[in-house]
């Protein structure tokens, strides 16, 4: 059975069959596709295996709920393998979207006060949750290792990780891109230059989607870890989250400025440490979903670039 077969959803059925009524589909992200079973339950089809195996990822969600965080995580109560595909049942997280994808949903110019506040919370919350040893052997999307792998420090690693993302498909963002493999040296310069900073457990993938909010704006769940989730400095996060919370949108840029000042103000980040990891975020995911302008992402990664202040010089 297939995660993304086209035409009717297998999975609907292949619910129902356990017993499940009123199966729904309620979204879908890069790490698969989520149902309502209902009675609290959800269930996740992985679009594909973890490469640590996902009892990697099932002990790293043990590790934030042992945290008093002011939001929920994802919990896994079962797991099975279905014809090669991953299925994880889960407790259905409360809440609804802070806001639609960029890519579907224009936002407004204007930052609401509830989003800054409830980005905040997020950032602050997973700031507290100490980074551990499962954290470390995730690897993220498109690279063939953990992230921590020969490595005792995160600036290290990512240096090393832009280093591997770089060699992959770097002819087809070098031609987009001037000065492309100096850039990558600088960037790689700037990220072995920064001071030591706590490691806690990192997202990578706060965009807004993955965000739940109540009705008062109040962040409640965060959830599709994976991505780019691993151990390592709350900068990189905070960094992160401002760069993809609007990517898509007309005033794309300006939001950005706006969550980086915010977030270096608020949270006290060194604005060239989140200008550093903003490239490096750039530079290691650009190839994941294609090669060339047709592509949304690699498009908006290479537009990062050329106006990345470290980067560029």
């Amino acid at each position: 059975m297939n995660a993304q077969a086209p035409g009717p959803d297998p999975w609907l059925g292949y619910f129902a069959d356990r017993g499940y009524d009123g199966v729904r589909r309620i979204g879908g992200g890069v790490e698969g596709v989520v149902y309502r079973l209902g009675e609290g339950l959800a269930a996740k089809v992985w679009g594909g295996r973890p490469p640590a195996g996902f009892g990697v990822m099932r002990q790293v969600y043990a590790d934030l709920a042992r945290h008093p965080l002011p939001f929920r995580t994802p919990e896994v109560l079962d797991v099975e393998d279905r014809d090669g595909v991953v299925v994880t049942y889960e407790r259905e997280l409360p809440g609804e979207p802070i806001r639609g994808d960029s890519a579907h949903e224009v936002p407004e110019r204007e930052l609401s006060g509830r989003h800054r506040d409830a980005l905040l919370d997020v950032l602050r919350g997973l700031a507290s949750v100490p980074g551990t040893a499962a954290m470390r052997r995730l690897t993220v999307q498109g690279d063939d290792r953990p992230l921590w792998q020969d490595h005792d420090c995160f600036r290290d690693a990512l240096a090393a990780l832009v280093a591997r993302a770089a060699a992959r498909h770097g002819a087809a963002l070098a031609a987009r891109v001037p000065d492309f493999e100096a850039g990558v040296a600088r960037t790689q310069k700037a990220l072995r230059s920064l001071p030591d900073a706590p490691v806690t457990a990192v997202h990578g993938d706060l965009v807004p989607p993955n965000i739940h909010v109540d009705a008062a704006g109040r962040p409640v769940a965060v959830l599709d870890f994976g991505f780019c989730t691993t151990a390592g400095d709350p900068a990189f996060e905070a960094a992160v989250t401002a760069a993809v919370w609007d990517m898509y949108g007309p005033y794309a840029q300006e939001h950005a400025r706006e969550l980086t000042g915010l977030f270096a103000r608020e949270l006290g980040y060194a604005p060239t440490a989140l200008t550093t990891y903003q490239a490096v975020y750039a530079l290691t995911t650009y190839d994941l979903f294609g090669l060339d302008d047709r592509d949304g992402h690699f498009r908006w990664c290479a537009e990062l670039l050329r106006r990345n202040a470290v980067f560029s010089g």
